[in-house]
């Protein structure tokens, strides 16, 4: 009996919900469009490999979450549990080092085998970008004011806040990953399992523990502020003075960090306090070395990624569909299928009826918020004729036949 439910995790986007995604998904690419971003499509399936170099082998994603399975072929192939490694690979594999800069807009479904939870499922959907090429703060200041200017297209600045840090560059990070180990190595017996094994291998990711008494440790551990150099200072300033101009409000989050050695300078959250405990909506930061470490030339970028679910939940007011043309043929159905063929093909949303009485359509019609219900009785249809009624007004006419196509789209 199981095979008749979805698969744990994973839910059906039925019409009003699949409304919302689109909504989101569609509102994201038209800001991105205005920005200069073109959509990249890139397969659900990656070989394994494009996932665990670029997440860490010790990630909980490679880890714990990743959808993994052998081939026909004996390949090890992998369900994408994110957008940006695969544009990556893109980037390499096609060859594309001469179009830099690019600016690369994605959406569609990921994978990660966790525990279901609100606006976050084993499959879920993002939208999300990378700019890759540009070395310089302005990247950082225009991807951020996009997703920004998106989430206030949806309706949703009041209701987010921007959280910004900076990982600094390479000496920078050197410098806070010594500093790290040097604190938390008196207190390693005290950490957990997990936590003792990132100290080791990548001490940074021991500050996203969710172990209690780790969260307490690590609550006074040094910040990668104190060990910046002049040039990672001055190019997070720039940043930040670039989105004070610009009037996006921040708060700098000196505990905002991202373990991984490819990351560098700018990290940032989109956060919101209205669906609990999962707060994120949508993050990102600079990622200088992934290129570089997946085998192709070294290569700037930044990026982010929002979840779709997580939108959907928080925006208002979602706008209508097109309002349907609802057709009510009360004798032969073979003019009603031509009269809505006719005016499909000019462009409108029509409703056709298939069966029950007078009531019974016209409450359908009701049921679609359909504009007008065009009535095909015996009578009107013998004098070559409908009658168009007006369901806002509540009024209606008989109108010849064949001047409807020109009432209703002129």
């Amino acid at each position: 009996m199981s095979g008749l439910q979805p698969v744990r995790g994973t839910h059906d986007l039925l019409p009003e919900d699949s409304r919302r995604h689109r909504h989101v998904e569609e509102t994201a690419f038209a800001v991105a469009r205005r920005y200069g971003y073109g959509e990249i499509v890139t397969p659900i399936f990656e070989f394994t490999e494009v996932f665990s170099r670029t997440l860490g082998e010790t990630s909980d994603v490679v880890t714990k979450e990743m959808y993994t399975f052998q081939d026909r072929s004996g390949d090890s192939i992998t369900l994408r549990p994110e957008g940006t490694a695969g544009v990556a690979r893109a980037f390499i594999s096609g060859g594309l080092t001469q179009s830099l800069p690019l600016k690369l807009f994605y959406r569609g479904p990921m994978f990660r085998h966790e525990r279901p939870q609100k606006g976050r499922q084993r499959q879920f959907h993002q939208v999300g970008c990378e700019l890759l090429g540009v070395e310089t703060p302005q990247a950082d200041i225009e991807v951020i004011s996009m997703g920004w200017r998106i989430l206030q297209a949806l309706g949703l600045g009041d209701k987010v806040q921007l959280e910004i840090n900076t990982l600094g560059d390479a000496e920078s990070r050197a410098a806070y990953r010594a500093a790290l180990i040097a604190y938390l190595e008196p207190m390693r017996v005290a950490l957990s399992e997990e936590s003792q094994a990132r100290l080791d291998k990548n001490p940074l990711r021991v500050l996203d523990s969710k172990d209690e008494e780790d969260k307490r440790i690590v609550a006074g551990a040094p910040v990668i502020g104190d060990c910046l150099t002049l040039a990672a200072k001055d190019f997070f300033e720039q940043v930040t003075t670039g989105l004070t101009a610009m009037n996006i409000p921040f708060v700098v989050n000196p505990k905002l960090v991202r373990g991984l050695d490819y990351y560098c300078h700018t990290a940032f959250e989109f956060t919101t306090n209205a669906l609990g405990a999962q707060g994120t909506v949508l993050a990102g930061g600079r990622y200088d070395g992934l290129i570089g470490q997946m085998g192709g030339p070294a290569t700037p970028g930044i990026g982010w990624a929002a979840g779709v679910e997580r939108l959907s939940m928080l925006v208002e007011g979602v706008p209508d569909l097109d309002r349907p043309i609802s057709i009510v043929p009360m004798g032969d159905v073979v003019p009603a299928l031509v009269l809505a063929d006719t005016l499909r093909a000019a462009g409108l949303s029509v409703d056709l009826g298939f069966s029950g009485n007078m009531k019974k359509r016209m409450a359908r019609a009701v049921k679609a918020n359909a504009r007008y219900a065009i009535i095909m009785g015996e009578d009107e249809m013998a004098r070559g004729a409908v009658t168009l009624r007006d369901l806002d007004a509540g009024s209606q006419e008989e109108v010849p036949l064949a001047e409807v196509e020109a009432r209703l789209v002129g």
